[in-house]
């Protein structure tokens, strides 16, 4: 049996899917519950990350500290992770996050822009606190392109680095062939971080561990932006049927989905349409509300939207050209 760390960003990419609003209650109760299971590490925050509450991506119901020192008093065996975008968050964020009792910090860049990570890695390496790196929207950059940023990060200071199909995009061989790309270029573990957009992200996820992936990321009833993340509960049985060993007690686990379910979601996210399409046309999930609802205002059909933000290879971040592309797409018709 080989080991996997499981890392569940519930509580901070789950945030895309309910515009950033879980509450006090529906933080400390899943937190508890994910201790409960095993879960070694228990990700919180913004969906964006560290000091990114704001008017363009959304306010945050709880501020960065009190979501923290929340999530922190629940945990007593589980690892505290947080999430930090540069742009967004700065050094002062991430100062705060470790006078909260973070023990792993991710941060998060564009698939080939790994220097943007060099000045946070570099200062968490001062800290000396568990600084990770993940390349996003890693369908954009070849195998061999993504290696080469993986050793930037670890150069500049990341004890872990790996990928995010941000845009649900991937095969299995896709993940396969760029898993063992990156694990061949570094010697710290390999993270792989799925969305479900083909309803493909477990069986990605297994193809990661199979190809040396370390760290394998997996929330609550895949709770997330448009067609959500890996689906947990799924993950870990399917990856110990495998031969693959996680740790978490499957009970204790289910029974946190469950809480899930009931306190932090409407519904559990599903595969529908517009997401499938966002997929296909490799574009962050993330985007899903802002397109439905400037396209209905416009009487565009969104899923040109989606095709069209995906030929101009918008990345997260870039969310003012949904209104340009819906702008442009009203007055030209649809696209063919």
């Amino acid at each position: 049996m080989t080991a996997v760390v499981i890392h569940d960003p519930t509580l901070r990419d789950g945030q895309h899917a309910v515009r950033h609003q879980l509450g006090m209650e529906a933080l400390r109760g899943y937190a508890a519950a994910a201790d409960a299971a095993g879960i070694p590490v228990v990700e919180v925050g913004h969906g964006n990350g560290l000091g990114a509450s704001s008017l363009q991506v959304g306010r945050a119901a709880v501020p960065d500290d009190l979501m923290l020192a929340t999530v922190r008093e629940a945990l007593q065996h589980s690892r505290m992770g947080v999430f930090l975008l540069p742009g967004w968050g700065t050094s002062d964020d991430l100062r705060r996050a470790l006078k909260q009792g973070a023990d792993v910090v991710r941060i998060g860049v564009h698939c080939t822009e790994s220097s943007l990570a060099e000045r946070h890695l570099g200062f968490l390496a001062e800290q000396g606190a568990e600084a990770h790196c993940v390349l996003m929207m890693s369908h954009m950059a070849a195998p061999d392109e993504l290696a080469e940023h993986a050793a930037r990060a670890v150069g500049h200071g990341a004890r872990a680095v790996g990928i995010m199909d941000s845009a649900g995009h991937f095969l299995p061989d896709d993940v396969s062939e760029r898993i063992g790309a990156i694990r061949a270029a570094v010697e710290v573990p390999v993270i792989f971080h799925g969305h479900d957009n083909l309803g493909m992200a477990v069986a990605n996820s297994v193809a990661a561990a199979r190809a040396g992936a370390g760290i394998i990321d997996g929330c609550a009833r895949g709770f997330g932006a448009g067609a959500g993340n890996t689906q947990l509960e799924v993950l870990v049985p399917v990856l110990e049927r495998t031969g693959f060993t996680t740790g978490i007690d499957l009970y204790a686990l289910l029974d946190a989905a469950e809480f899930a379910e009931r306190a932090l979601m409407p519904a559990p996210p599903v595969t529908d349409s517009l997401s499938i399409v966002s997929g296909l046309a490799g574009v962050f999930s993330g985007f899903k509300h802002q397109v439905l609802e400037q396209a209905r205002r416009a009487g565009v059909d969104p899923r040109d939207v989606f095709f069209e933000l995906g030929r101009r290879q918008a990345i997260a971040g870039q969310e003012d050209l949904i209104g340009d592309v819906v702008a442009e797409l009203s007055v030209r018709g649809p696209v063919g």
